[in-house]
């Protein structure tokens, strides 16, 4: 189904939980958050009713995120019934890795065909200090049990000033010999944090910068005019490596005119745009409700977000880890 600005909106970001085993500073509060009960969350039925009915309007890739997806029990079994929905032609995950030793290969075997592992940091002390509770060992643990199933691995990294920009160049090296694509994200203005300031928020064509003066040579493998699958990433690669890196821009370079994406939250909120307070309810619909509903989210998507960004605050109701990214 095509939305008002003629963009074929055939992409789903499912949230399967607000809860999370870490505490990332830019995402939640050290406190965590005030959590959903239950009986709010909606359950795996009306997921796979709402993904059915998304099918018939042309819904084809489903990204299932958080919170952390992991910790929502028998994730593997959604999955499998995913699987099964016709016309749903990729299942994608997006986790913090923590959990990816114990559940990669069951995942795959599942019917899960991309994963994506947010990490911001190669360095202990630093992952410890960003997530507030976390061990860098699991992440990278887990990042190689999922190179073990998968044919690629997609790390996303959030570029923060003065925390990991000199960690680039390490990052870039992940894609040497591994079949990793490193995908570089500017800061996303969702909530005020004293963390920080305008000096965290940094254009991620710096990472062109700093590969340019250490002499590697690069080229870009997608153009800003031709996003593969409607990836809100710009795509280079490294003369002579496996994987590839990638830049997303959400302040200074919108991707606006190629986004083919809508959101459900945990609680059964549709939202057309992830910067936008705008949200639809559709838990506890009946089926034909919910189809309405969802035409109405897709043709309410606004041409771009640039206007609900002030500040560099996202005018958006909701922290990170509520909306699933």
């Amino acid at each position: 189904m095509k939305d008002s600005f003629d963009r074929e909106i055939d992409y789903m970001r499912i949230s399967l939980t607000d809860r999370c085993n870490l505490r990332c500073l830019y995402c939640m509060d050290e406190k965590g958050i005030f959590k959903l009960n239950h009986e709010d969350i909606l359950t795996f039925e009306e997921i796979i009713n709402v993904i059915c009915i998304a099918s018939k309007l042309g819904i084809k890739k489903v990204r299932y995120t958080g919170g952390e997806p992991l910790i929502r029990c028998d994730l593997v079994k959604l999955i499998s019934m995913t699987k099964e929905i016709k016309g749903i032609e990729e299942i994608c995950l997006t986790t913090n890795g923590i959990l990816l030793k114990k559940y990669a290969s069951d995942l795959k075997k599942a019917g899960l065909d991309r994963i994506n592992i947010s990490i911001d940091t190669l360095k202990d002390d630093k992952y410890k200090f960003i997530t507030r509770l976390g061990n860098i060992n699991d992440v990278l643990t887990g990042i190689d049990e999922a190179l073990k199933v998968f044919k690629k691995v997609k790390l996303n990294v959030v570029l923060i000033g003065g925390f990991n920009r000199d960690e680039i160049l390490d990052f870039i090296k992940l894609t040497f010999d591994k079949n990793i694509d490193v995908r570089f994200i500017e800061l996303m203005p969702m909530i005020k944090n004293d963390y920080f300031t305008n000096a965290s928020y940094i254009n991620c064509n710096e990472v062109l910068n700093v590969l340019k003066n250490a002499n590697i040579k690069y080229s870009c493998i997608v153009s800003d005019n031709n996003y593969l699958n409607n990836s809100v990433a710009k795509l280079y690669h490294v003369d002579g490596a496996v994987g590839n890196f990638g830049l997303i821009s959400e302040i200074y370079a919108s991707t606006c005119a190629n986004c083919n994406r809508i959101r459900l939250t945990a609680d059964g909120k549709l939202k057309p745009c992830l910067h936008s307070d705008y949200e639809i309810n559709i838990k506890g619909l009946e089926s034909s409700e919910i189809e309405e509903k969802l035409k109405l989210a897709i043709l309410s998507k606004p041409q771009k977000h640039k206007d609900l960004i002030i500040d560099k605050i996202s005018l958006n109701n909701r922290t990170m880890n509520e909306i699933g990214g």
